[in-house]
């Protein structure tokens, strides 16, 4: 499954771009009158086998679901291709900013209308923070979130213990964080903290969790329709503590080699490392020697997170909408709760498919992952990612060419009000 949206090019192994003549594609009605509903997911061959055996105890007489087997590629530029060729299949999966963008655009088909009302498939069947950042502006869905990622921390027991501090729990504070970064990095760690989601293009985002959680305001009003990003005296407190703890040689610095992070927290080399929940499920089948727990974002007074889900999507040009739309139901319940038991990397934002990851993580005995996941889902203050923008490279750009620099101590603390500025010049000029 697809960890992250900005992680997923790295899972994917390199190869050829698809052949959009030969695997895309909506395919209709066949001889006899079945429709035929096509399927095109990103997964791993592993995770395709589970999903063809749940969706062969998918059951209409006048419907055939036909996965479509997808060689391994850069899944953007697959899609990219096939969207320019109108070859897409009935249902595909995509990320929140391509849903929005393909939306905008009238490339998918609208399910606003039959995700109303109060049935038990609707709007108010999914995680409420999920479902609100896949709506457009003018109320439009045309994809339908299925799992969401959440993040905290990975921490490794026995280098706790042996740095003697307690190890990371809800309600510990980002000032606790950086503290037991600074005793585990003079207790022998190369970094007592990896934690690419601070230092990386993402970055500014996630450093919105301390201004929110310390009441200062986030770093965007908005990741879909912004209209203003700000750095208050509270975001850059919080700026200027990371880069003392960059500094120090607690936090690793911006450019730090992310490629091998999980096995070398699973080798005991990163006792803190802050990721997403995904990781448990390679862990079940890696099985690491150290002991390891996951706990809550820190925190400096009401608990803030960072919400991320991927969904389905389907293309305007669809030739049976009805039809779709029963493949696409199944595949947001049923499926989840027959293929997480065996690879529980992701809560479904569809909250009555919910069980069987909670049940899976439980069997497993991973009781810290249950525990923070539910703590993310319940947070009272909430962060997108990054931008779902067209424009967002233009942000980027800027992200890249001061970020990195103000936390390296290149540039003074100052230059995120100057960051800020020309971030807000790009999005007034988009409009």
């Amino acid at each position: 499954m697809k960890r992250t949206l900005h992680a997923a090019g790295a899972l994917l192994v390199a190869g050829g771009l698809l052949a959009t003549s030969a695997c895309g594609g909506s395919s209709g009605k066949e001889a006899g009158g079945k429709t035929t509903v096509t399927v095109m997911t990103w997964e791993s061959n592993a995770t395709n086998q589970l999903i063809d055996k749940a969706l062969a105890g998918f059951h209409d007489p006048g419907i055939t679901v036909k996965r479509i087997d997808t060689p391994n590629g850069n899944y953007g530029d697959k899609l990219a291709s096939l969207t320019q060729a109108k070859k897409l299949p009935d249902l595909f999966w995509c990320g929140n900013d391509t849903e929005l963008q393909y939306t905008g655009q009238g490339l998918l088909t609208d399910w606003s209308e039959k995700l109303s009302g109060s049935a038990d498939f609707t709007t108010g069947s999914f995680v409420p923070t999920a479902m609100k950042n896949w709506k457009t502006a003018d109320g439009k869905i045309g994809g339908v979130p299925s799992l969401m990622n959440t993040y905290g921390i990975w921490y490794d027991i026995d280098a706790f213990k042996a740095a003697g501090i307690p190890v990371p729990a809800a309600g510990w504070t980002w000032d606790e964080m950086y503290a037991a970064a600074d005793k585990l990095h003079k207790k022998g760690a190369k970094y007592g903290l990896v934690a690419d989601a601070m230092t990386g293009l993402d970055a500014p985002f996630s450093l919105s969790l301390y201004s929110l959680s310390a009441g200062g305001a986030p770093f965007a009003d908005s990741v879909n329709q912004p209209t203003e990003v700000t750095a208050d005296a509270t975001y850059t407190e919080g700026v200027g503590k990371l880069v003392a703890g960059i500094k120090s040689g607690a936090v690793a610095p911006p450019g730090y080699d992310i490629s091998n992070q999980q096995s070398l927290f699973a080798a005991g080399q990163i006792p803190m490392l802050w990721s997403g929940q995904w990781l448990a499920a390679g862990f079940l089948t890696d099985k690491p020697k150290i002991k390891y727990g996951f706990a809550p974002l820190p925190q400096v007074g009401k608990a803030a997170t960072l919400y991320d889900a991927v969904g389905i999507c389907t293309p305007s040009y669809t030739q049976n909408a009805d039809a779709t739309f029963k493949v696409l139901k199944y595949l947001d319940s049923t499926v989840w709760t027959k293929v997480l038991p065996d690879s529980p990397v992701a809560v479904p934002a569809y909250t009555a498919a919910q069980d069987a990851y909670f049940d899976a993580l439980g069997k497993a005995g991973l009781t810290t992952v249950a525990s923070t996941v539910k703590a993310d889902l319940d947070a009272p203050l909430t962060m997108g990612v990054r931008f779902t923008t067209q424009w967002a490279s233009q942000s980027n750009d800027l992200i890249t060419a001061y970020w990195p620099d103000i936390l390296q101590g290149k540039k003074p603390l100052s230059d995120l009000q100057t960051m800020t500025d020309k971030i807000n010049d790009v999005i007034k000029s988009n409009g």
